[in-house]
């Protein structure tokens, strides 16, 4: 089953300013996120909403909320993650 992925403009600024590498495993990740948006390195957040999810991928963070009843997966946006964290 497929979801809908839906990228926040944030989201989609920080993915084309990523080095390539980066990118590469990043839209690895998000067309995973379609077949299956449990998978890989999930955390729930708490106290942030409508971002309620953030996966790893590397030392970048997606942050996401999922919408299992329009099967949508809304990424809120990509950060990467360093000594200063969020």
């Amino acid at each position: 089953m497929t979801w809908n992925l839906v990228l926040a403009d944030a989201a989609s600024k920080t993915l084309k300013r990523a080095p390539t590498k980066d990118q590469k495993r990043l839209l690895a990740a998000l067309q995973a996120m379609q077949q299956d948006p449990f998978g890989g390195d999930l955390v729930r957040l708490q106290g942030i909403q409508p971002a309620a999810w953030r996966r790893r991928v590397g030392p970048w963070r997606i942050i996401f909320d999922v919408y299992p009843d329009r099967q949508l997966v809304a990424v809120a946006d990509i950060r990467r993650r360093t000594s200063t964290a969020y």
